[in-house]
């Protein structure tokens, strides 16, 4: 597989977000929601996983409810009619309280104010009441859908120990993530990779050296970008993809339910993507950086020195290391993006991330966003480099999946 660059070019960094109103600003209707949807999950404390799933069905359900009024692509599978004139804005403010409403009931009074905003701007009538329907309805379809879908209740994670002796007590983030039903793979092990680096290895040693290096919380090796890069990436939330991928849907020349598409697809890609990698990572158990530099000395390796108090630059997720999230997130996203834009003109994407006090970072191109995702757990020290290697590949995969049903031609 390709080495990435350990020092992607950076298009710009900026501190205010208010200053850069370009690709952050919200195009229609479809955008705003998705900001809503986003915001939602955060204020409800949800973790990365749980809170994907959560816009991957509003944002389906949005996708449904446009595509049944304007009907600009062809039908799904859930049939969802709209009589001629329906309102699209009404239809995808609808369809994104309902599903919302019962995802995250505790933010419901924000929603619903957002709504009775929303629908203040439209017109009263049979297109507004229409809009309303359909997209009620296509909320109604796809939690239906999806009605097995929270498998919160078959977590049983079983800490390794043997009798008598303590291990830490928290339990680790979704092990049961495997059981949900995909969007677009076939089972969760669709794209499940080969086993991490033999401990013995020469890629081994490469990759515990290079992140005892320069991921350590006291690390000289890791430059002043290399820091911010790696402070810009800690956040977890979907948040900050979605920010990504509306850097093309406020392009110039896009419509509604073109955008709506573009969300769902890169929304099920994403979700696909974590459920791929948590079977991965319950899969192998392989160990984050911090266990295995502390441990150094019992891995068989002769190239992997001990550190005993090394710790890496932020706090380690609670779940094992191999592949990496983040890498397989970013792959995922990237490459629904590069179909969507083809061979067109590619806007400049940006995102702002909350982990580094609202800074924006810009890329020119859909591989340096992902390369600098995959070195910025490498610079965190809750990544080895074969792990963002894997996580990456993985994720092209899952995206190619998301093209396939959404973006690509039907012959």
């Amino acid at each position: 597989m390709n080495r990435m660059r350990t020092q992607p070019p950076i298009v710009f960094m900026l501190v205010a977000t208010a200053v850069f109103a370009g690709p952050l600003a919200r195009a229609d209707v479809v955008t705003d929601w998705d900001a809503t949807a986003c915001e939602a999950v955060v204020q409800a404390k949800l973790n990365a996983p749980s809170a994907n799933r959560v816009v991957t069905i509003v944002q389906t359900a949005v996708y449904e409810a446009a595509n049944a009024v304007t009907r600009r692509y062809p039908a799904s599978g859930l049939r969802l009619e709209a009589p001629p004139g329906a309102s699209v804005e009404a239809a995808i403010a609808a369809a994104s309280r309902a599903t919302l409403d019962i995802l995250v009931p505790s933010q419901r009074a924000m929603v619903d104010s957002t709504y009775d905003a929303a629908l203040a701007r439209i017109a009263d009538g049979p297109a507004k009441s229409a809009g309303i329907a359909v997209g009620e309805s296509a909320a109604a379809a796809v939690m239906a859908m999806r009605a097995a879908d929270d498998v919160t209740s078959a977590e049983t994670y079983r800490p390794l120990t043997s009798p008598g002796v303590y291990v830490p007590t928290v339990i680790p983030v979704v092990p049961m993530w495997p059981l949900r039903k995909p969007w677009l793979m076939g089972s969760a092990s669709q794209f499940r990779p080969g086993p991490p680096p033999a401990l013995s290895s020469e890629v081994w040693a490469r990759d515990y050296n290079e992140i005892k290096a320069v991921g350590g919380k006291n690390s000289t090796s890791r430059t002043a970008e290399q820091t911010e890069i790696a402070r810009f990436w800690e956040t977890t939330q979907p948040s900050i993809y979605h920010e990504v991928v509306s850097s093309v849907a406020t392009a110039p020349g896009r419509d509604i339910t073109q955008n709506a598409r573009l969300l769902a697809a890169a929304s099920q890609a994403a979700d696909d993507a974590l459920i791929a990698i948590f079977d991965a990572k319950y899969s192998y158990n392989f160990w984050r950086p911090i266990t295995a530099i502390r441990n150094g000395d019992i891995d068989g390796n002769a190239a992997t020195e001990r550190d005993p108090g090394w710790t890496p630059f932020i706090d380690t997720p609670m779940h094992p290391e191999y592949p990496c999230a983040h890498c397989i997130v970013a792959a995922a996203v990237g490459t629904v993006l590069e179909a969507e834009i083809g061979s067109g003109s590619l806007p400049t994407l940006a995102a702002s991330s909350p982990t580094a006090n609202g800074a924006v970072r810009g890329w020119t191109t859909v591989d340096d966003f992902i390369q600098e995702v995959a070195n910025a757990r490498i610079y965190d020290g809750v990544h080895f480099r074969t792990s963002t290697e894997v996580g990456t590949d993985m994720g092209r995969q899952v995206g190619e999946l998301a093209v396939a049903r959404f973006l690509r031609p039907r012959e």
